[in-house]
C-alpha cells in the first residue's frame, strides 16, 4: 500500500492536480484572500484579529 505521502505526490504530479494547483496560486494572488489568510494564521497563533 502506498504511503498517504506518495498518493499527495501522484496526485499532484496528475493533470487534475497540477490544474488545482494553478486554481489554488491564482486565488491566492488575490488581496482579500491574502487578508482573509493572515487573520486566519493570526487567529491560530493567538493574536488578536485586525479589522
Amino acid at each position: 500500500m502506498s504511503s498517504i505521502v506518495q498518493r499527495i505526490r501522484d496526485y499532484l504530479q496528475s493533470p487534475k492536480g497540477r490544474e488545482n494547483v494553478e486554481k489554488v496560486k491564482t486565488k491566492a494572488r488575490e488581496p482579500h484572500n491574502q487578508q482573509r489568510l493572515r487573520r486566519l494564521m493570526d487567529q491560530w497563533r493567538g493574536h488578536r484579529t485586525h479589522r
